[in-house]
């Protein structure tokens, strides 16, 4: 069987089921399988198939202790009639290029893609008891917060913890959190950035004490909804395959031709999930990194110096405000042919210093695969003008990233080029409003209404309920005080 092992050590093997269980390694690496891409996925075959097909396909290629019988229900449940468009992350013409938009699912953002399918996995992993909890822990720059506690939410033998950075993630964002039903959800605000929020989470999976309290005490082990589980990278994979199938139904390509995507990121998962494709056999010519004015992604895919040491701006893509993209180990560990190592030196010198140089020969490597480009503000807000101009079609802040990386990077003939769109405008309102030069009412709610009647397009439901919707959660907390709120919120969810 194939088996997962830590991004910095191959001394322990797991399975797939165990790796999404576990969320990541002992060691603090995140879980990889040297058998990426020793399976294909037939390319010419995937016009025959919707998207439930298209995902059956692709995870089965990638998490293969699944049966297919097991597979089949966890699509089925993940991608029905929660979704308001029956193609899941459908695909359309914008100008000379084509948008994919991810942001159908009952949050309104891409990450519901993954995190509507995880507890489903999860459910279908072995517990060490009859008893056994599994304790979600995630931190949030914005959107994974809310898209876990709605696919977690009152699930069996499960509990959630999500903390975000305080005011630092938009009212709408916070109003999806904050206002989270279930009996087994929990919200806390950290001072501080999502930085701060992430790596205290990343010591806390690592807290050997707490994991004994917790499991003696609580019946209750730790795993992680963030990307750095397998479990919510893999799904991602699955909408590179279906957008190259909606090409190929179209006739705009031949199957094998390449196409270009360029994908507004933060922490890297979004994107890596481009490159998982890519190794399963999906033509991709190029996967270009967007990102916002915490460029440390594109410094670091321009140089091969990674520096976290810079000031960290908090923008109107809080999603994308982040200075440590965790999943870009991944990435170094497939591009560094499996040298452990290194992955390890390299995240010792990150903790440590904050920083790190790759070789040479690995930097050429990902830069014949990745390309980078990035916007500050003002490019932002003119890319969701220019966008709404050129092509009367409204973008979220995050998607602007991409929209002004794409027009700033010279086109290859022939081959067609897909943004990725993250969000829906509806969670950024007042920032969408704003740039389109429109006079912004008080109220995000007001601005919602405003932006509908200005584009003709309609307020997910979900989104425009949090005005009268009851707030459930105003915990605000130093990182040091998060390690004894998970063992106590542990505690009180298992009496």
């Amino acid at each position: 069987m194939e088996l997962f092992h830590s991004t910095r050590s191959t001394a322990s093997q797991v399975t797939s089921k165990q790796a999404i269980r576990k969320g990541i390694a002992s060691d603090g690496g995140l879980f990889v399988t040297d058998s990426l891409g020793e399976k294909k996925v037939d390319i010419a075959g995937l016009t025959d198939l919707d998207y439930q097909g298209i995902a059956r396909t692709v995870l089965g290629a990638l998490l293969p202790d699944f049966t297919e019988e097991e597979l089949a229900d966890c699509v089925a449940g993940a991608y029905s009639e929660q979704w308001d468009d029956a193609a899941i992350t459908p695909l359309k013409p914008l100008g000379d290029d084509f948008i994919l938009e991810l942001f159908h699912g009952p949050t309104s953002a891409f990450k519901d893609v993954a995190l509507q399918i995880l507890p489903r996995f999860m459910a279908r992993t072995t517990a060490s008891d009859a008893d056994e909890r599994i304790m979600i822990l995630t931190a949030t720059s914005g959107d994974t917060g809310k898209a876990a506690l709605a696919g977690f939410a009152d699930v069996p033998g499960t509990g959630i913890t999500v903390f975000y950075p305080d005011g630092k993630v938009s009212e709408v964002q916070h109003l999806q959190m904050a206002t989270q039903k279930g009996a087994n959800v929990q919200v806390c605000a950290v001072r501080g950035n999502f930085d701060d929020a992430q790596s205290a989470v990343k010591s806390i999976f690592a807290d050997g004490e707490l994991a004994w309290d917790l499991e003696n005490n609580a019946h209750t082990v730790l795993s992680s909804a963030n990307s750095i589980n397998v479990g919510r990278l893999v799904p991602q994979v699955v909408y590179y395959f279906a957008a190259y199938a909606q090409l190929l139904k179209r006739q705009e390509i031949n199957a094998g031709d390449e196409v270009e995507f360029c994908v507004p990121t933060g922490n890297f998962g979004d994107i890596l999930a481009g490159y998982y494709a890519q190794r399963l056999g999906l033509p991709v010519s190029k996967l270009i990194v967007a990102s916002d004015k915490n460029n440390v992604l594109f410094d670091f895919l321009t140089t091969g110096t990674y520096d976290r040491n810079r000031p960290f701006f908090t923008t109107i893509s809080p999603s994308m405000d982040i200075l440590i993209s965790s999943n870009l180990e991944r990435m170094l560990y497939y591009f560094a042919d499996g040298d452990t190592k290194l992955i390890s030196g390299l995240m010792d010198s990150l903790a440590t210093t904050g920083r790190y140089d790759v070789p040479a020969d690995v930097l050429a490597k990902i830069q014949k695969t990745f390309g980078a480009g990035w916007a500050d503000e003002d490019q932002v807000r003119a890319a969701i003008k220019d966008c709404w101009d050129r092509n009367h079609y409204v973008i979220d802040p995050h998607t602007a990233c991409a929209y002004h990386t794409l027009a700033t990077t010279p086109r290859t003939p022939g081959v067609p080029r897909v943004i990725l769109s993250t969000a829906s405008p509806y969670k950024f309102p007042r920032a969408v409003l704003e740039a389109l030069g429109v006079e912004a009412p008080a109220s995000d709610f007001a601005c919602m209404d405003t932006l509908s009647e200005l584009s003709g397009t309609t307020a997910p439901a979900a989104l425009r309920g949090l005005e009268n919707a009851e707030v459930r959660f105003t915990d605000v907390i130093d990182v040091p005080d998060m390690t004894g709120y998970v063992r106590d919120t542990a505690m009180k969810m298992a009496e």
